[in-house]
């Protein structure tokens, strides 16, 4: 397999501090993703509650997109809500996630997709505590952890 090339598109909103875009093949995709993460980033899958790696994980550091790189949660954010996937009160920043309405299932819920890459990352719910009150659930799968050092 090729190794896989990094295209980048201006964000066409004008903000100063929105991400560069990350474009690639599928084929580009495939090679550099699990197929798990592949399915969930690319295909919208949602990995099985309790399954994931990320879900129970308690130590400090970052959370970045499996499929970019782009930091998409920082761990005091973190918290057990008890669904079965990491899950998070905020964004590291309000650049990282893109919000979109999600019809699929005959359910209104709000879609979060990295905003960099568009890889789906999972949904963000208002039931969530205090001081946000929002619940963001986001599957292990389009995850990964960087360690605090």
């Amino acid at each position: 397999m090729s190794e896989a090339t990094n295209h980048t598109q201006p964000e066409p909103t004008g903000k100063p501090d929105a991400p560069q875009k990350i474009v690639r093949s599928e084929v580009e995709w495939r090679s550099l993703l699990t197929q798990e993460q592949y399915q969930v980033l690319r295909e919208k899958a949602t990995e099985r509650p309790f399954t994931g790696v990320l879900t129970q994980n308690r130590e400090t550091g970052n959370y970045h997109c499996a499929g970019c790189g782009a930091l998409l949660f920082l761990s005091d954010a973190k918290f057990d809500s008890g669904c079965g996937w990491p899950s998070f009160t905020l964004p590291a920043q309000s650049t990282a996630i893109a919000e979109h309405e999600d019809m699929s299932f005959g359910m209104r819920r709000v879609e979060v997709t990295c905003a960099r890459c568009g890889g789906h990352l999972g949904h963000v719910f208002p039931d969530g505590p205090r001081p946000t009150g929002l619940r963001y659930c986001i599957n292990s799968a389009s995850l990964t952890f960087e360690r605090a050092k």
